[in-house]
Parts: C-alpha cells; structure tokens; sequence
C-alpha cells in the first residue's frame, strides 16, 4: 500500500469531527499522523514527593485528598488539598461539574501530573491531569513504565487522543503490508544508512524504558537525528525546486526612479546606509525581467516601510500598480497615513482597502483599482478577495510575512499573473531571524538586512520588576506623564480565563483610571471593532490619551513617536520575540524610551532568565538566537499558529552540520534524481511548498 493511499478513516474510531481536527494540524493521512512528532517527553515514571517539586516543574504526585470544595474568588473554581507525607498542594479547576467534584472526596487517593506553581506558600496545580489510586495499587506505583510523549495540539485535540490515535497508527505500521519507503540516498551521513524511518518512528514516539531520556529530550538521539537529517533533505530539495519554478516565470521591467529621488530629496533627514543598500539590492531585482523574491529582514525602527517605499514608487513611476499587505486593519491604515503623507506631491494616486469599509466606498476603490486609476493600494487580507482586480499589478509587497496564511499570500501573487508573467515579489518581517534560520526557512529568498537604526535613536533602557511593587510602578508612571510623556501598559488577557493569576485589560484598565484619575487612560484590544480602535488611536497619538492599556494588539508596527514608556503585565507569560516586539513600541524617537518587564513571583528559572536576557540587550538579532535556542524555528518565525513552514523534529541550532549536508545532497538530487525529490517533499512538505512562491 502507498503512503498517500492511506486514509485516517482506516484507523478505529476516526470519524468526521476528529478528522476536522487533525486537518488544522496538516494530518490528512497515517502516514502524516505518524510524522506528527512529539515536542518533548514527560517523566511519569517516578512518583515524586509534593514538597520536593519546584515552582514550574512537571511532576507526577500522588496522596490523599483532604477535602475538595467549590468557591468563588472573581469566578467559580474547585479546590481539592491534596496530601502525602511530605506536605499538602491544591489542584485548582475552573471547568468542572459536581459529579467530578463528588468523586474527589475525603480520604480518596490519587495521583496527578502537572506543572508545580507556588503562589504564595501554597503549592498548587491548575487542570492537571489525575487519575485513581486502585484499591490493590499502591499510590507510589508511577503511571508509565516509559517516558510519556508530548505532542503539538489544536483546539478540541487532547494529548489523551493524539496518543491513543498514535498508537493506532503505529499498530498499523507494524503490518508488514504497510511500511514507510526508505527514502534517504547512499550518499546520506554514514551513521544513518542502517536505521530505516520504520524503526525510527516507532523509538521516538514511544521510547523504551532505557532509552536515554536526556538525547531525546535535547533532540540529539540518533533516531531523532535520522529523521530530521531526512526533513531537513527534503526542505532543502523543495526550496531548489520552487527556485527552478519561478526562473520559469517572467516578470516587469521596473527602471524608474525619478518619483522616489523627489521624495528622499524632500525628507527631513537622509536614509541609513543599510536603507540604501537594500534599495539598491531590490532595484537590481525588479529591473529584471524575471520576477523578484527577496526577503527584508530589519529590526523594529529601522525603516524597512521607507525602502518599501522606494519600490511602491518604482511602480508606479514605470506605468504599473502596486500593492502593499499589513497582517491588520491598525497597521495597514497607519502604513497609507505615511504612504500618503510621503506620496502627496508625487501625483501618485493610493487608497486603502480594508474589510469593514462601506459598500459604496469598497466599489468605488475597486473601480479604480481594475481601471489602473489607483497606482498603490494598502490592505488586509481584503486585497485577495473576490471582486479585487488589478489592472497591471507587478509589485506585491508583503508586511510581517509571517502572520499570513499559505493561500492567502497565494491569492494576492496570483492577482498580478497575466500568461507566463508573475509579478515581483518583497516580503517584509521585523522579526528578527538568525541567517542560519533564514536561509533554510526561506531559501528560495534573496535575503537582505536593514541593520542599522536612525540616528539619534537610544537603546531603550528596560528593567525587570516584581508586580509587588505596583504602586511604586505607577507612582513613576503618574511622574512621566505629568511631564509629557505617554504609556504603554501591556496585558497578556483581555478578560478572566483559566489562568486566573495573569492581569486582564478590562482589570488593569479599572485599577489605573483608579490610582491616576488625574490622567486619561484608554483601553484597546483586539475585540473591539475597528472604528473603536481607530478612534482610541488617533486620541493616543494626538497625546489626549495619557496611558493606553492593550493586548498584543499593538505588538507589530503601531508608531507613536511620543510614546515612550512601555510596562509589561506578566512579561513572564511572553515569549522573547514578542517581548522584543514590543519593545519596539517606544524609543521611536529621540526621547529616552523605557521598558518595565512586570513578572508574578516566583518566576521559574526559564522565565528568569528569558527576562534577564531583555535586560542585557536590545540587539534583536541577539535576541532571536536566544529565542531560537531556547523555543524552536517554529515559535520565532510565527509557523506555529499558521501551520507552514514548521519542522516536525529538524532543530536548525542543534543540527547545523545535517543543513549544510542536505543542502549539498539536494543540489545533486533535484536534478538527478526527481522521483525520490518528489516522494521526500510530498512526505516532509505536502502542500506547503507552493508557500515559497508568494
């Protein structure tokens, strides 16, 4: 039986809702299933003593319940105290029934496995996982003889299921009918010709019980190793191939630059030299007649819209239209303010097309749009939209490439295909990203970095401070203010979830109007409908608005020079790209920006030292390599949540030596070799290749 014929309908107990599921993790079949890998390993086979877990550990405990009782602290929540001989810790659950809570009476003995939280004296963990002690078992009896793996889950997908799925399918793969090919050519490292991808599978999702837990949990074993030396192959064989494709397509001659040199000579200050050499390394693209696919990497503040600039202009000055792509209605609506300030003069007619404008404006812009009346249109996701016609599109700009869809990046290249002909193609991201990762992500990608920051700009100044000092905090906040500064106040929640202990919007927004009534504190998240947010805006950077508590709303691209403080509600809870994000909110001008990281104590030893590293620098190259080593290529470039581009069990830290072998490898097999390069990218890959062609 082939791997693509086999259908997850085969596997027991797969029906429609949970094939739905799986086909937001790009499981379509067994064979994908059983690439579904696992992030880690939990040890569930030692029962440990509850006073011996430390904060923020994952441990499996076992001991008597105590008493169990439902109570009302801000919402509705079940306590059971839990008891063995070392001490006493609370399991806290906030979606429970009252069977559930009648089951955990006095006396009863259970095991559960979660992460450790101290608050305050108390130790506790929230939704663990618990299961009963049995009459004839003993509470000390560990719940798996092997290491418990961990998989990568999405909404409605519980690691109970995955795991039982898993199971199936690997029963399914221990039939001698069906057996994954053994892809890997003679040419491939020496230590991995011996071990076929069948018993590899079967090691890493299920390891036994001497497997050497400390290789799989760092990914250095050699099973992890032969199959991330095989993904790594067939990344690498799928970028050639997408390059080999677009050298196929021909794209328009852009050689204008007479608007552009207008609008540099008008601007109050001179581009950086990295801006002018990546506007030269993009001119030399979209003057040729195949089409451009470069990759502009620059940190926060360093004018990467200004090059984007320079090309729009180039478009439009050469008789074509181009369109510019932001990931939201706030960062697209504030790229046409700028785009139309700098473009005023130059004749060059733009609009901005966003999903919640009225339907008499939407025709009209569309109208203009596929008569070639409009030369720049800025947008949302609404540029690929039905009904959207260019007349004679050749640069598509994308901003923050990475918060798109596979096809909705698609969608917005195709707009511009007339015949064999595609047009140029830059993509945009502040996310700053090792050239290691860069170039193995996105290596059909010209690559170029605007590393150099306006002059006058100061290193934002960021300190780590315990949310126990509150009132201290908004003593200094209520100081710069009252000299004319303005305030970020980040919040991890808009509103009360499971995790009770984090900071809300809707909380901190009440606890600040409260302590500097004498101020005007605003409010924004990503609920509010745009008109709203709009307005909150535009009050906040006119400077009526003194502190504007948000979500991540305001993470990419919000610029408001004037803004200069920025405080972080649990800073713990964020990643250190997201971290560095927003930091990049202030110091975006010439004013001393300051950074407050506000963590919950304790913090656990990672969340420390993710906070330290924000403290020791604003370089965000620097703090991309800490990310990536600390979180995975997946999290840095945002793949996580749209499901492209992300390794099963690659790491590009870990394994630098396999990169640059797979590179090699694929450069001979692509062409002399075809079918094994197309059987590889179809198992690795699947159908996200084509988004290097975007």
């Amino acid at each position: 039986m082939t791997e693509l014929s086999t259908q997850l309908s085969t596997l027991r107990g797969v029906g429609k809702p949970t094939l739905e599921k799986l086909a937001r993790l790009n499981i379509h079949n067994v064979e994908d299933l059983l690439l579904h890998l696992p992030l880690r390993y939990q040890d569930r086979t030692k029962v440990y003593p509850i006073a011996e877990v430390s904060n923020g550990q994952e441990a499996l405990v076992a001991g008597k319940v105590i008493k169990t009782m439902v109570v009302m602290r801000g919402r509705r929540m079940l306590l059971t105290h839990i008891q063995d001989t070392s001490g006493t810790m609370v399991m806290r659950m906030f979606n429970f029934s009252m069977a559930q809570k009648n089951t955990l009476r006095q006396n009863v003995k259970i095991r559960c496995f979660g992460e450790m939280r101290f608050n305050g004296s108390t130790r506790e963990m929230i939704h663990p996982e618990y299961s009963f002690v049995r009459a004839h078992e003993s509470a000390d009896t560990p719940q798996s003889l092997s290491y418990m793996p961990v998989y990568p889950l999405t909404e409605g997908l519980g690691q109970h299921t995955v795991r039982n799925l898993t199971d199936r399918a690997l029963m399914w793969l221990s039939d001698p009918e069906h057996d994954f090919e053994d892809l890997l050519p003679e040419q491939s490292p020496s230590e991995f010709r011996d071990l076929s991808l069948k018993e590899a599978l079967k090691y890493i999702h299920r390891p036994p019980a001497d497997a050497d837990i400390d290789l799989l949990l760092e990914g250095r074993h050699v099973m992890q190793q032969r199959l991330a030396f095989e993904e790594l192959l067939a990344r690498s064989l799928s970028l050639q191939r997408l390059r080999m494709q677009m050298r196929k397509h021909s794209a328009p001659v852009i050689k204008k630059r007479n608007l552009f040199t207008k609008l540099e000579d008008s601007l109050p200050f001179k581009l950086t030299s990295a801006q002018q050499r990546v506007i030269t390394d993009i001119r030399g693209d979209i003057e040729k007649p195949s089409p451009m696919m470069r990759l502009v990497q620059g940190d926060v503040g360093s004018g990467k819209t200004l090059v984007a600039t320079a090309a729009l202009l180039d478009a439009a000055d050469s008789g074509y239209q181009a369109a510019l792509m932001a990931p939201t209605e706030i960062l697209a609506e504030q790229h046409y303010r700028n785009l139309e300030s700098w473009l005023e003069s130059s004749g060059v007619k733009i609009v901005l097309l966003v999903s919640k404008q009225k339907v008499a404006e939407r025709r009209r812009i569309l109208r203009h749009i596929e008569q070639g009346e409009t030369q720049v249109v800025v947008g949302t996701h609404a540029l690929f939209q039905k009904g959207v016609v260019f007349r004679k599109l050749a640069l598509v700009v994308v901003d923050e490439q990475h918060r798109f869809g596979v096809h909705q990046r698609l969608s917005l290249k195709e707009k511009g295909a007339q015949g064999n002909e595609r047009p140029h193609q830059l993509i945009m991201t502040a996310t700053p990203i090792p050239r290691s990762l860069a170039m193995t992500v996105y290596g059909d990608l010209d690559y170029s970095v605007v590393d150099e920051l306006p002059p006058g700009r100061k290193p934002v100044q960021t300190a780590i401070i315990s949310g126990d000092r509150r009132l201290e905090i908004l003593e200094r906040v209520r100081k710069m203010c009252t000299e004319g500064h303005q305030c970020y106040w980040i919040c991890p929640l808009v509103e009360e979830s499971e995790s009770l202990q984090y900071s809300t919007v809707t909380d901190t927004h009440k606890m600040i109007q409260k302590q500097l009534s004498q101020l005007n504190v605003g409010v924004i998240h990503g609920r509010m409908k745009l008109e709203e947010k709009e307005a909150v805006m535009t009050a906040f950077k006119s400077g009526e608005i003194h502190i504007l508590v948000a979500t991540t709303v305001i993470e990419v691209g919000v610029d408001v020079p004037t803004a200069s403080v920025l405080i972080i509600e649990n800073a713990e809870r964020f990643g250190l790209s997201q971290l560095h994000q927003l930091r990049g909110r202030v110091g975006r001008s010439e004013t001393q920006g300051s950074c407050i990281l506000m963590y919950q104590s304790p913090l656990s030893p990672r969340a420390r030292q993710r906070l330290e590293i924000m403290r020791r620098t604003t370089d965000g190259f620097e703090i991309a390599r800490e990310d990536l080593s600390m979180r995975g290529a997946g999290e840095i470039i945002g793949t996580r949540q749209t499901g492209e581009s992300q390794f099963k069990i690659a790491g590009l830290l870990r394994d630098p030596q396999y990169i640059e072998q797979a590179k090699k490898l694929s450069s001979v097999m692509v062409e002399k070799d075809p079918e094994h390069t197309g059987r590889l990218i179809e198992r690795w890959v699947g159908e996200t290749e084509r988004y290097g062609e975007v």
